[in-house]
């Protein structure tokens, strides 16, 4: 009889629901992402699978949850590459290793950063930005960043010394309330993932004026690259994948990842992630694993070289 209450037990603690934690707030680039990707999961999975937003510290602390959560396959982060790859090489003591604390589960997609500016700035391109700041303020000028010593931080460091600029940043807790700022012409400008600003680029509220990588964005032809513009270096692309926590039976990292193939496979869900902006690409468990080794590598010279201090 106790054998059996346990069976049951397992059975019952298996059924769900999911938790697929967000290091951002609601309305940001990823939430949006999370959500269509649960709402199909739920019926690859036959359970419930529930956004989980742990906002806060450019998702440090939905890291630190990970961490911490029954590594019982039920509790899963849903992070791009600033979590994962770059907060840890920025702040000393982030409370979590990616390599010792998490497994990749699987990843779905790459992406691009951008430099967009605000409606109520006249420029509609990086240079006409450039002769706009120095115009007003005699080159100086802030800059909306998602998170705190991040890839669209350094970003702006490196458009600021091309340039002959005095930019400052300013560190925002997730995309969605920066976006506000910028809607509401409190800053000029702001950088951060192409999701981020696609929906507001479209409806001509905001201009994307360059975006990073190898080639120009399918969903945004007319947008030089920076390395168009003359500044190179930035080609490897950030990614999107799936975490768990140290110790989750391949079991149950298998089920949700053959899930989420299944997802990807779906040409609603393909064309509805590619309009947010993201490059729509199943990886498995190895495959994210050494996308996520590579561009630590990349970002760990570049931040190096940057001679920025871990915090």
């Amino acid at each position: 009889m106790l054998a059996a209450m346990l069976a049951a037990g397992v059975v019952q603690a298996q059924s769900g629901p999911v938790r697929l934690m967000v290091g951002f707030p609601p309305g940001g680039g990823t939430d949006a992402i999370a959500r269509t990707l649960a709402d199909k999961l739920k019926d690859q999975l036959g359970m419930p699978v529930v956004v989980d937003n742990k906002a806060g510290a450019g998702g440090q602390l939905a890291a630190q949850a990970l961490k911490a959560a029954a590594p019982d396959g039920l509790t899963l982060f849903l992070s791009h590459d600033h979590t994962i790859s770059i907060l840890p090489q920025v702040v000393k003591t982030p409370g979590y290793d990616p390599i010792k604390d998490f497994v990749p589960v699987a990843g779905f997609a790459t992406f691009v950063n951008a430099l967009a500016v605000s409606g109520g700035t006249p420029a509609k391109s990086v240079n006409e930005y450039v002769a706009w700041v120095k115009a007003q303020g005699a080159g100086k000028g802030t800059v909306g960043v998602p998170a705190p010593a991040s890839t669209p931080e350094f970003l702006v460091k490196v458009i600021g010394q091309k340039y002959g600029l005095d930019l400052q940043s300013a560190p925002y807790r997730g995309s969605a309330p920066m976006m506000a700022d910028m809607l509401g012409n409190q800053i000029a400008a702001g950088t951060g993932s192409v999701p981020d600003f696609i929906e507001n680029h479209k409806a001509g509220k905001i201009r994307v004026v360059a975006v990073l990588g190898g080639a120009r964005q399918a969903i945004l032809p007319d947008v030089p690259t920076f390395a168009e513009l003359g500044l190179a270096g930035f080609e490897d692309l950030p990614y999107y994948g799936i975490f768990a926590p140290a110790g989750t039976p391949k079991a149950s990292i298998d089920k949700f990842s053959d899930a989420l193939a299944k997802v990807l496979a779906q040409p609603d869900v393909k064309e509805r992630l590619t309009a947010m902006g993201l490059t729509v690409g199943f990886m498995d468990q190895a495959t994210l694993a050494k996308r996520e080794q590579a561009y630590t590598r990349v970002w760990a010279k570049l931040i190096k070289d940057s001679g920025f201090v871990a915090q």
